[in-house]
């Protein structure tokens, strides 16, 4: 009898495995679903995961189901990025819409309680800040000319952010073409300048600035990447909202972070400079 269930077992999993891949996207959205509907967040994510790895074009309720169970988890980034990328491809007439709207704004209102009382998730992105003044600090010193870890950190973050600067078309990268969005960075006091460029349509430029103050701030600069918008971010130490969009190169983007967090920490200790 026990056989005879472990064989009809498996071929009822081999029957499932032999579906075709638009098949087992289907049989997948529903499962998570179902998931969702009972509120199992493990389950759903379970099946999530591996909707995420199948050869087949995802159904644009995956975004949606996706941002349920990461603002479940909490990881509001990711929850907001699946939620934008849902209301974007659905568009008006989507099942979700109305909802997927609400809960961007119950992530905005999130993250602003996040900002009174900040919190690290134990799985989250962090990049790693070497202590001040080690070798690599003095590599950079060495290889900007510069007479101070400040101005070397800042010169080698303006760097990397013209290297990982953000193109719509990601297929061809030239050189000679501006960046659909970059950014430039400066020190004005014990604050951040963060200056980003954007081009628009008529072939202009819209720029924003903004202000980082440093104090109070933790260092620790979190990071993360969203396949389907191909896209990179590097986040707000203050709230964890968007700070930088940025290539989908997880290398510099790391490093982006890590730049970024190694200059707060020199901006708040007073001998830095």
């Amino acid at each position: 009898m026990v056989k005879v269930a472990v064989m009809a077992s498996a071929l009822v999993a081999g029957q499932v495995a032999a579906l075709a891949p638009e098949h087992e996207a289907r049989r997948l959205m529903l499962a998570i679903e179902e998931a969702v509907t009972d509120e199992s967040w493990g389950e759903a994510g379970e099946y999530l995961n591996r909707l995420q790895l199948l050869e087949a074009e995802k159904p644009v309720d995956y975004h949606y189901y996706r941002g349920k169970v990461m603002l479940q988890s909490s990881h509001l980034n990711e929850a907001q990025s699946a939620f934008e990328a849902y209301v974007t491809k659905a568009g008006t007439e989507g099942e979700h819409y109305q909802e997927g709207l609400k809960l961007l704004t119950n992530i905005e209102r999130a993250r602003k309680a996040k900002a009174q009382a900040p919190q690290t998730s134990s799985d989250a992105k962090i990049a790693v800040i070497e202590p001040a003044g080690d070798s690599r600090l003095e590599s950079l010193r060495k290889l900007y000319l510069a007479d101070s870890d400040r101005e070397a950190l800042l010169l080698h973050l303006n760097s990397l952010l013209g290297t990982a600067a953000w193109r719509e078309s990601q297929e061809v990268v030239r050189l000679d073409k501006r960046p659909d969005i970059e950014y430039r960075v400066n020190v004005s006091g014990n604050a951040i300048a963060i200056q980003e460029i954007k081009l628009n349509s008529a072939g202009g430029a819209t720029r924003t600035a903004t202000q980082v103050q440093v104090f109070g701030v933790n260092p620790q600069v979190e990071w993360g990447c969203e396949s389907a918008v191909a896209t990179c971010w590097v986040y707000d130490p203050r709230d964890g909202s968007r700070l930088f969009q940025l290539a989908p190169n997880r290398s510099q983007v790391e490093e982006v972070a890590q730049t970024l967090g190694k200059l707060i920490r020199n901006l708040q200790v007073p001998s830095g400079s």
